[in-house]
Order: structure tokens, then sequence, then C-alpha cells
């Protein structure tokens, strides 16, 4: 223990500067960056809310593309789907990367300020950017869905591809489709949790969680639209049971799984713990 001592005083100010810059930032700081990135989030014009799902609803048919092209050139084999998972990633990278609004991420940073501010002015607000955001990021899908279905964009050969990932969106029945999307919501918004201090990692952090949720088919609302309506669109299932079937499951699976176990569970281990953040009130009405 002297010896601990003796080592920690013959230290200058900059090494002791340079310890707590490598020290692992706290739970409250985490919470305070995703914070304040709500704040600008809630306060943004709902019209560029507006493009920025529809872009990011776009950028996700990628994942679409990238799983069919991996599967369709990988030969068949137990192994093939550990090779094709690595391709949803692709939209999520774009997305993220791009600062595009994806539904799931909001299932997060709001609700961290609703629970801090429990106004109505703050709720009003999140409730219109799920909703803009939403519609925008359905659109997008929609069209890539619609463009993939309605024009050879690819090889003929990845057409089967395409159509057994659309297939796997429906296989599932609605407990079990429910339970696994609270799986993915909640992947996503532990990721986004990890993503202000990642620094260099943003992109392994991204790829490592997405894949996971490839791989164990944990249905995805964005992610998944692109695929289940391709599947709509080419005449395989009906619009009803897209809403039935994966739809309503999926949206109510990942906001359970961003809302409860993420965002509330970790606004709990911070909510006493008050010294590192600022507590400056933002005008919502």
């Amino acid at each position: 223990m002297a010896e601990q001592q003796h080592t920690e005083h013959d230290l200058d100010h900059s090494q002791k500067r340079d310890a707590r810059r490598r020290e692992a930032p706290s739970a409250a700081v985490v919470y305070e960056a995703i914070r304040r990135e709500a704040e600008a989030e809630l306060t943004r014009p709902l019209m560029g809310l507006g493009f920025s799902a529809l872009a990011a609803g776009l950028s996700m048919g990628f994942s679409f593309i990238a799983q069919a092209l991996l599967y369709s050139y990988t030969p068949e084999s137990a192994w093939r789907p550990i090779i094709a998972s690595f391709g949803y990633s692709m939209g999520f990278l774009f997305v993220i990367l791009g600062r595009q609004q994806l539904f799931t991420e909001n299932t997060l940073t709001p609700v961290l300020e609703m629970l801090r501010v429990r106004s109505m002015g703050v709720f009003t607000r999140t409730i219109n950017l799920w909703i803009v955001v939403l519609i925008g990021n359905m659109i997008g899908t929609a069209i890539f869905g619609a463009t993939m279905a309605y024009f050879d964009l690819l090889d003929p050969k990845v057409n089967d591809a395409l159509a057994s990932i659309a297939a796997r969106e429906y296989e599932a029945p609605f407990g079990t489709m429910l339970v696994r999307a609270i799986f993915a919501g909640w992947l996503v918004a532990l990721m986004l949790w990890l993503m202000p201090f990642a620094e260099t990692a943003r992109v392994g952090v991204i790829i490592l969680v997405t894949y996971l949720i490839g791989l164990a088919h944990f249905p995805h609302i964005i992610a998944g639209s692109v695929a289940a309506l391709y599947g709509v669109f080419t005449g395989m299932y009906s619009v009803g049971e897209f809403f039935t079937d994966f739809f309503t499951p999926t949206l109510i699976g990942n906001m359970i799984g961003g809302v409860l176990l993420v965002a509330v569970v970790n606004y709990a281990q911070v909510a006493y713990s008050d010294s590192d953040r600022d507590d400056s009130e933002v005008d919502y009405e």
C-alpha cells in the first residue's frame, strides 16, 4: 500500500491528467452525452427529421442487398448464414455513421430526456418525432422494396436469395416474433449506449451488434421491412400478412426492448447521480 501511494505521489500533473483520460467514462457521463443528443433531436424541425428518416429507410435497403449477395455467392452449407449475416450490418453502418434518423434509435435517446424532464412538452415532441421518423423510414423501405421487386437490379440468380430472406420475416408466430423483436430493440439501443465513447471502435461495435441481430434472426422493424415488403411486392405475401405477421409484433417488441430494457434501466442507474450532469432546461413548447 505504501509503495502504491508513493507511486501516485511521484506522478506529475500531466501524467495524472492522462490517467484520468484513460479511465472508462461513468454511466452518468454516457447518459449525459446521449441526453444532449436527445435535446438536439427533439428541437429539430419535423421536416428535417422526415427527410433524414426517409434517407435512413432507403439506406437500410442495402442490408437486404448485401445479405442476398453473400447468401447467393456462398456455397450451400450449414455455415452459409454465418457469412451472409455480415451483410445485415451494411445498412446500419450507412445510417448510423451518416447520422440518419432510424426509428429504433429514437426509442432510446428521447426517452432518456423524457424521463428527466417529465413534461407534456417533451412528451408531445417525442411522440411527434416517433411518428415522423417511423413514417419516413417506412416510406424509404417501401420504395427500396418495390424497386427491388419491379426492376432487375441484380443477377437473376440472386432472386432466390432475396425471396428466402423475405420469407424469414414471416416464418415465426406472433408471440415468437414479439419476443425476438424485444431482443433486437434491446441490442440496437445498447449499441447506441456504447457509441458516444466507442471512438475508433464505432464501426466494429456497429458490425458486431447488428451481425448478432442478423444471425439470430431477431426482427428489426426497419431493416426487416425492406425484405418483408419485397415479399409483398412480389406477391409472396399480402399486405394484411405484412401488418399482422411482421409489422405489429416487430414494432411492439422493438419499442419494448429499446424503451424499457435500456432507456429506463440505464436511466435508473444514473437517476440519483447528478454530479456529472448539467440540469439546464430546454424549452420544448
